[in-house]
């Protein structure tokens, strides 16, 4: 059974009554709905457009029986349609050799659990030392791994070539669909790379040098080098110097030219190329940190190593304005192949905050990267400022990652501690669309564990949700800038609410360009989202927000088809069984349908 409402404004008018063998060939006046064998129903459909709407007769049976098909099942799972559309749908199978494709993962879960197993939040996992093996890559895949970060503060860019070719060729060979995410190292202070050790320990009461001299032969020992030449100037005795956001602390007690002597009052981990922040008096000292460029040269060098690779996102570090993600997106869409490239703005300064809405307005995402940010503000202002930074992602739709020190300690252990769980149970319950590990997957002695405790929680947390049907009752700010935007956006709310009141089993979205997903997903609703795209890039980018599970599939402005090829395939291979009850919405013809499958 199926019931239809059809959206149209006057600029896709023309686009409809030019389908052929769409049941929209016909005057805005009228409107058919789809039958299903062996069931029949009479209502009346809604129309809305941008003139007067009229409406629309009642359809007798005879009128109907017009339009029904029925869905079959060839060997291979192909669908067809015995109608008068056979050519429609059996033109679409033809050119569609790869039929379906969605990833191996969430596909074993809808069939061993059902749609309500699927866990919505995304998982990020940075790749190092411990993970970038083929064997590693596809146990973090096989894991719940969505994303697979490079930060470009390690390694050298035929290290991270490596990497990604492993990644393309895992997801083209083991059927995942990892996206991939680059990581810029940004232009504020960092060490250097410890002479190649991979990290250094640093002791209470232990006497470091801090220095911007060039070393040719090897340096001595506890000598860190700092990537700002006007470091030694800037500094000054009594200052507290904070390694990585604080995990390593330092008082200077001596300048000597180009060293800096400190002495070590927190002691921790140095990681190479780690962020360095100096406060005085209580205070951040960031006039020379706010002088320097939010992209370097060896960013724009990385950009372009990006570029050539396809990577699916760019996230730029320190961000400090929304004229550098424009700059930015304008590069990306001269160089890149369409401009398919996400740019992800990290939010991890006080300039950062200062301009949060205006930067995450003009990116494709934010990231949360709590360490740097804690070296900036208070540490007890953290919380607020992740809650803050969230909701502006959620009220603009756009994706929002939560990272840094999730499970820091799995680093070194293989079980965090209580605290770690109950901080990410808090950012899965904020409804953050991905989580983020750092050292714990590049680094760590742990890497699978460590992930299997996010799926884990994450699961547990949003079940928790669900069973004490805490709809989102959050009203969600108007986003559309025009007429035909505003109503995908409507349909988009009625969707989700739909779905939570009707108890659905999932929604299905059929977007070319994945801006209706997102806006099903802005509501996060109470099932699964379905996300069917007809490029592998969309897909894959798709695979960073919250509760969608893309598809990529060829269809066409047909709806009528497109569910008919959709529902056979899924059902070939197990995915959903007759009598489940979805919401369909498109944007080719922005509409919105509410049927048992077949």
């Amino acid at each position: 059974m199926s019931q239809s409402i059809q959206f149209s404004t006057p600029s896709r008018t023309p686009h409809l009554l030019n389908l052929p063998h769409s049941q929209f060939n016909r005057p805005l006046s009228s409107i058919s709905f789809r039958r299903f064998p062996l069931t029949t129903i009479k209502y009346t459909s809604i129309r809305a457009s941008s003139s007067s709407p009229s409406p629309s007769p009642d359809l007798d049976s005879s009128s109907s029986s017009s339009s029904s098909s029925q869905v079959l099942l060839s060997p291979n799972g192909t669908g067809a349609v015995k109608s008068d559309e056979r050519s429609v749908v059996a033109t679409a199978v033809t050119t569609d050799t790869a039929g379906i494709e969605v990833d191996t993962v969430t596909e074993a879960e809808l069939k061993e659990n059902g749609f309500r197993s699927t866990r919505r939040t995304k998982l990020i996992c940075t790749i190092g030392p411990a993970t970038c093996g083929f064997e590693q890559l596809e146990a973090l895949a096989v894991g719940g791994m969505n994303v697979a970060r490079l930060n470009m503060c390690h390694g050298t860019r035929d290290w991270h070539r490596g990497v990604i070719r492993s990644v393309r060729r895992l997801n083209e060979e083991k059927g995942f669909a990892v996206a991939i995410m680059m990581d810029t190292e940004g232009s504020e202070i960092h060490m250097g790379d410890l002479g190649g050790e991979a990290s250094a320990k640093a002791e209470d009461g232990e006497i470091w040098t801090f220095t911007v001299r060039a070393f040719d032969s090897s340096r001595p020992e506890r000598t860190i080098s700092v990537s700002y030449d006007g470091f030694a100037e800037d500094v000054r005795v009594g200052d507290e110097l904070l390694v990585d956001g604080g995990m390593v602390r330092f008082e200077v007690i001596e300048k000597i030219g180009p060293d800096v002597k400190c002495l070590c009052t927190d002691p921790g981990l140095l990681l190479p190329r780690a962020n360095l922040t100096f406060w005085r008096d209580g205070s951040l000292v960031r006039e020379r940190n706010a002088m320097l460029p939010t992209i370097s040269s060896k960013d724009w060098l990385d950009i372009d190593f990006g570029i050539a690779e396809g990577v699916d996102f760019i996230a730029v570090s320190f961000v400090k304005s929304a004229e550098v993600i424009n700059h930015l997106k304008s590069y990306l869409a001269a160089r890149s192949r369409g401009g398919e490239i996400g740019v992800i703005a990290k939010i991890e300064s006080i300039d950062s905050l200062t301009n949060l809405e205006e930067i995450i307005l003009a990116s494709d995402g934010a990231m949360v990267a709590r360490g740097d940010l804690g070296a900036q503000i208070p540490l007890e202002q953290v919380p607020a400022a992740q809650q803050r930074i969230v909701q502006v992602c959620r009220g603009l739709n756009k994706p929002v990652i939560v990272a840094s020190q999730l499970l820091e300690s799995m680093i070194e252990y293989p079980t965090p501690t209580r605290a770690e769980v109950a901080d990410v149970s808090e950012a899965v319950r904020q409804r953050s669309d991905a989580l983020m590990l750092s050292g714990e997957s590049a680094m760590g002695q742990f890497p699978d564990k460590a992930l299997t405790v996010l799926r884990t929680v994450s699961l547990r947390i949003e079940r928790w949700w669900r069973e004490e049907k805490r709809h989102e009752s959050v009203p969600l700010q108007a986003i559309g800038s025009t007429f035909s935007d505003k109503i995908s956006e409507e349909i988009c709310n009625s969707a989700a609410k739909m779905a939570n009141n009707l108890g659905v089993d999932a929604v299905f979205v059929y977007t070319t360009s994945g801006h209706m997903a997102s806006l099903v997903s802005r509501c996060r609703p109470d099932c699964p989202i379905f996300a069917f795209t007809t490029t592998t890039s969309v897909r894959r980018r798709l695979n960073l927000q919250w509760g969608l599970i893309p598809f990529r599939l060829s269809f066409s402005d047909d709806m009528e088809s497109n569910l008919n090829k959709t529902f056979s395939l899924l059902k070939s291979r197990g995915m959903i069984k007759s009598g489940d009850l979805v919401i369909a919405v498109s944007d080719m013809l922005q509409s919105i349908q509410v049927m048992n499958v077949p």
